[in-house]
């Protein structure tokens, strides 16, 4: 591949592959965004499909980000390989949010962004990750889990990414974009923490 918008419009698609809306339709024929909250990610498929189903769609869900900025390392090369990278990760997170099969109607990132950081930071995920178990299991809110490793994403990899050397300025401007847009996607579940309607997570009693 020689042209880099290929590269861009490849991460894209892959980004759009609305996994959790397949899932669903090859399950029970239902179309998720008429169920629960709308949302086509892991959390509103395992609430309606079940356990397996959300699972399958939070692993497909990060592995296609992951691909797309694989995809990017692979065609990119020098200097100019983590820039490339970083613009796919930004094309795939866009493209799951805005789905060209859905009408432009996706999910919330989350999954995706985890899976198009692994090739670039994978220390920031981990930590990423540790945050979200960490607030989910203080406060049972799974989106209040998601929004604060959202907010945390751009410090973690400015940390993280090149220990006690500043990394590149458009990877943290990269960071701090798809961080903006997944706390953009979860717009509604903040304004419902704030007014106490959120609902918590329910943990099975031993």
């Amino acid at each position: 591949m020689s042209d880099p918008g290929l590269v861009l419009i490849i991460a894209y698609l892959l980004g759009s592959i609305p996994f959790g809306y397949l899932i669903v339709r090859a399950g029970d024929g239902d179309d998720i965004r008429g169920q629960g909250s709308g949302n086509i990610g892991a959390a509103n498929v395992t609430r309606h499909a079940g356990l397996a189903a959300g699972t399958l769609t939070l692993v497909l869900d990060a592995a296609k980000g992951y691909a797309a900025v694989l995809i990017a390392e692979r065609w990119a090369h020098g200097s100019s390989g983590t820039r490339w990278m970083m613009a796919a990760a930004i094309a795939a997170v866009v493209g799951h949010m805005f789905p060209v099969w859905l009408g432009f109607g996706g999910g919330k990132g989350v999954a995706t962004s985890l899976g198009v950081f692994l090739p670039i930071c994978r220390e920031a995920v981990l930590a990423g990750v540790i945050v979200w178990i960490l607030v989910v299991a203080f406060w049972r809110y799974a989106s209040l889990g998601s929004v604060a490793a959202a907010a945390a994403m751009p410090v973690l990899v400015y940390v993280l990414y090149a220990p006690r050397h500043a990394p590149p300025g458009y990877l943290t401007q990269g960071t701090i974009l798809i961080s903006l847009l997944v706390l953009w996607k979860h717009r509604s579940n903040i304004e419902r923490l704030i007014a106490g309607q959120e609902p918590r997570l329910k943990f099975p009693r031993s």
